[in-house]
């Protein structure tokens, strides 16, 4: 009689969300916080500036070049990337400690962090945000009034090629409005936490109990 597999408890889900600046996607990751109190999120680690109002360790760990670069050289960041001059990174550490526990966690990370976690955490749920429209998105990052004019015409000139990204990921949606876009990433996790690689441990246990039930006969 061949070995029975032991039961595990599946780990938490990844979701990782990006899309090109001024989409909203901290918004909607926000508005996910709200309404899950138990997921996991991992704060980046950044070399700009901290914008009005950003606390370090809460918003953003703010970190020097030098100090970034020791924390690459050292191997704890699951993914970085250089974006605009500056450095973002998210630390290893804790999104692996999550995950074993079986708590989700939400990344909110650019497109080429993104795609290094897509090759490493295939397993992950890869969620693409994007505005209506690029007149929709050039309105946004104005009204936001937190960059100056040459960085608002860079992001505005790399947002038609960041968006031929979208392909990359399991899910695209529009947000139009931020309320409906978030309820949909909702239930996108929602049904991921029936796939069946993360649940054939119900079965597993359904069977192991059936063969319990048969010796004691």
């Amino acid at each position: 009689m061949g070995k029975q597999k032991e039961s595990v408890t599946p780990k938490g889900v990844l979701l990782v969300v990006s899309g090109p600046s001024g989409a909203g996607k901290g918004t909607i990751c926000q508005m996910l916080r709200e309404k899950l109190p138990d997921l996991g999120y991992s704060i980046s680690v950044t070399t700009r500036q901290p914008r009005n109002g950003e606390v370090d360790g809460v918003n953003y760990f703010f970190k020097t070049v030098p100090q970034v670069k020791e924390m690459i050289e050292r191997g704890e960041l699951l993914e970085y990337a250089e974006v605009y001059g500056n450095y973002y990174g998210t630390p290893r550490q804790y999104v692996m400690e999550q995950l074993q526990s079986g708590r989700d966690v939400l990344l909110e990370i650019d497109i080429q962090g993104a795609l290094q976690i897509k090759k490493r955490f295939p397993e992950g749920v890869f969620v693409f945000i994007v505005p209506p429209s690029l007149d929709e998105l050039s309105a946004r990052i104005y009204k936001r009034g937190t960059d100056s004019e040459d960085v608002i015409q860079r992001r505005m000139a790399s947002a038609a090629s960041e968006l031929t990204y979208a392909a990359e990921y399991d899910y695209i949606i529009v947000n139009d409005i931020a309320e409906k876009a978030a309820q949909k990433v909702l239930t996108i996790m929602e049904a991921e936490r029936y796939r069946v690689a993360r649940t054939y441990f119900i079965v597993d246990k359904i069977c192991k109990g059936k063969a319990d039930t048969n010796t004691k006969e």
